[in-house]
């Protein structure tokens, strides 16, 4: 990953996505975070959050664009949903974890899943820490701070 991020250009063209981390010169980088989620408000919400909190953001709708992305550069951090078409969270994180630098980036798994054994099986698969939606502000900085992203 290069020293800092400028600019995040996320594209899904039917199976495609792609991101780009430009480096900046003059500042110090800025956190990136992928948000994972098929449904596009939810997608917006969290990066709205996210981008007050002074992180850089890439999106995708699924686990396979998700593992594109990854593929292109792994970022800092991604905020995943469980239920997913194509490929749901569960098989991306187990997908991602096996990548190389796949260890690096905090997952914070973002799910309507409240029983213990979902919330088992996701940090058993690598998840760092869970949010139940819906979600605010205050619960994603919460989070965030406790696996030491902010």
């Amino acid at each position: 990953m290069p020293d800092g991020v400028s600019a995040i250009d996320v594209r899904a063209d039917g199976e495609v996505a792609t991101a780009t981390w430009v480096a900046r010169e003059s500042e110090e980088a800025m956190k990136t975070c992928l948000v994972v989620d098929d449904p596009s408000v939810i997608r917006k919400v969290a990066r709205r959050i996210l981008e007050g909190l002074e992180f850089e953001i890439a999106e995708a709708e699924d686990g396979e664009q998700a593992l594109e992305v990854c593929r292109g550069s792994m970022p800092d951090a991604i905020l995943l949903d469980w239920n997913m078409p194509k490929m749901d969270g569960y098989e991306f994180l187990r997908s991602l974890r096996r990548m190389p630098d796949g260890d690096r980036p905090k997952v914070v798994f973002c799910t309507t899943e409240n029983d213990v054994a979902h919330i088992a099986r996701a940090l058993h698969a690598g998840a760092n820490e869970y949010i139940m939606k819906p979600f605010d502000k205050e619960i994603v900085e919460a989070k965030f701070q406790e696996v030491g992203l902010i």
